[in-house]
Parts: C-alpha cells; sequence; structure tokens
C-alpha cells in the first residue's frame, strides 16, 4: 500500500522516556529519548539538543542522516560523530532545537540486510524498510506534540543526502512541518510503485530549500530533476548551487538554511 495510507498511529501510547539528560560542554543540553515505535514492539531512540541561549516553546529541527549512518553500530557519541558538528551544531548554537532520530537501519538500529537496499530497491522488503522510516519520522513528530518546552506548530524537516534525498517523500506525507531544507538531496526513482519517490515528489507542498553543488555526479538526472518536480509553489522553493560536487561549503549551507528557518518558521526570539 502506498506510504501515505499507512494507518494513523497517533493515538497509540507512546510510552516515552527521558533517559539522560545532560547539559554539554557545547553550550546546550543533550537529552537522550526513547518512545514506542509505531510497528513490531519496537523502541525509538533519538538525541534533542536544547538551546541554552533562547527560551521556550523551541522551533524544532528534525534531522535525517546521509547512508553512513547505517554502517554505524553506535550512537554513543552522537556529538563527535561527523554529521552532528558539521550539519546541526550550528542550529542549535542559533536558538532552535535539534532532534537527531536514530530511525530504523541506523546506529544501534542496523540491519546488514538493509545496507545495499536503502537507497532505493524494488523489493518488498525496502518498501517496508520505507514505511518504517516515515512511521519512525512520523512518531518523532508525535513525541515533540508530548512536550511543553517545544513549539510543535514550527518544526522543519531537515535532510542532508540520503536523507535529502526523502525529501522527496516525506514531507508529502507528513503535513506538520512547515519548512524543508535539503542539503545534497537529488531524486533516485527505484523501488516499487508505493515506494519510489517518483509518485510523492510532486505532491510536496512544503517550502523548501535545496543545497546542492553543480558538480554533482547526478545533477541532471538527479537534483535538477527533484527540485522541477516539487509540488511546492515557485515562490515557496528555491535551489541554491555551489562550485562543489555533492555538500556544498558549511559557511555557505549555515546562512542559507538559517534565513530558510527564519523565513518559514519565524526568527528565533
Amino acid at each position: 500500500r502506498p506510504v501515505d495510507e499507512m494507518p494513523s498511529v497517533r493515538d497509540t501510547d507512546l510510552k516515552a522516556r527521558v533517559e539522560s539528560r545532560e547539559e554539554s560542554p557545547g553550550g546546550w543540553i543533550r537529552e537522550k529519548i526513547t518512545f514506542d515505535a509505531a510497528y513490531g514492539g519496537e523502541r525509538v531512540m533519538g538525541y534533542l539538543f536544547l538551546p541554552k541561549n533562547t527560551a521556550p516553546p523551541y522551533q524544532t529541527v528534525i534531522y535525517f542522516p546521509g547512508s553512513v549512518s547505517v554502517s554505524q553500530r553506535s550512537s554513543k557519541h552522537i556529538e563527535s560523530y561527523y554529521e552532528f558538528p558539521m550539519f546541526l551544531s550550528f542550529i542549535v548554537k542559533n536558538g532552535r532545537a535539534a532532534l537527531y532520530p536514530v530511525y530504523k537501519g541506523t546506529f544501534e538500529r542496523g540491519e546488514p540486510a538493509l545496507i545495499p537496499i536503502h537507497g532505493g530497491a524494488n523489493s518488498h522488503l525496502y518498501t517496508e524498510f520505507l514505511i518504517q522510516l516515515v512511521k519512525d519520522f512520523k512518531r518523532c513528530i508525535d513525541y515533540l506534540e508530548t512536550r511543553q518546552d517545544i513549539d510543535s506548530k514550527r518544526l522543519a524537516y531537515y535532510g542532508m543526502s540520503w536523507g535529502g534525498s526523502l525529501g522527496a517523500m516525506i514531507p508529502a506525507v507528513e503535513k506538520r512541518v512547515k519548512a524543508s531544507v535539503l542539503v545534497g538531496a537529488r531524486l533516485t526513482i527505484s523501488g516499487r510503485p508505493e515506494a519510489n519517490k517518483i509518485n510523492y515528489v510532486s505532491r510536496v507542498k512544503t517550502p523548501t530549500l535545496m543545497l546542492a553543488g553543480k558538480y554533482e555526479n547526478f545533477f541532471e538526472t538527479g537534483v535538477k530533476p527533484m527540485f522541477d518536480l516539487l509540488g511546492t509553489p515557485a515562490e515557496h522553493k528555491q535551489l541554491k548551487l555551489y562550485e562543489t560536487d555533492h555538500i556544498p561549503p558549511r559557511n555557505e549551507f549555515i546562512k542559507e538554511t538559517l534565513a530558510w528557518l527564519d523565513r518559514y518558521l519565524g526568527p528565533v526570539k
């Protein structure tokens, strides 16, 4: 069945717990949270980073990582794992909360069978995996909606590489995000019809910023088609290109990401 015809899971008990809470030398509070997945009796883990330089309720960015996370086996040192300092720490330093979920197939929840197919495959296994990823993302929002210190009306999707490409699908089936930032994203058109991004990308209406390199290997076949096919009205989508290959310069994507979040979530107070 299509990803967006999954039965609602919002009314089921999250059984959420804050497993740990500590102040980080980086200048924020890090919480390790867990809650029930919407399938298989599993638990979803995540790291919620709360800013100390602004007052709640916090605007929140929900991160979706790159492919390397499917081959990692521990998220214990998430703050030193390259994606957090590279792609997320600036979000928290600038006054927004950031949630880094441990999705199905990543870190402790990894499975060897999912590594070769995580980017897309014409199989029922991939379809089921993708549904679980989408359910994990939805459950993250369900959890954030229970928190008094989170402004659940001001949430953003933020994907890098693999996560960027899933920005062609997840915002199409999850309307609670008000902005989307996709770094190193491209459209991949593999998978059974119910799991193929080509059948979802035109239904994305979320304001979307894509940041990409001009020399990305799949620019003409993946990056530009994804931007063109996004169903977001032209005045609310933007493609910024840089003289790089896969990932733009960090100072540039920081500047553009913060400006996009200010525009669609509102400036941080």
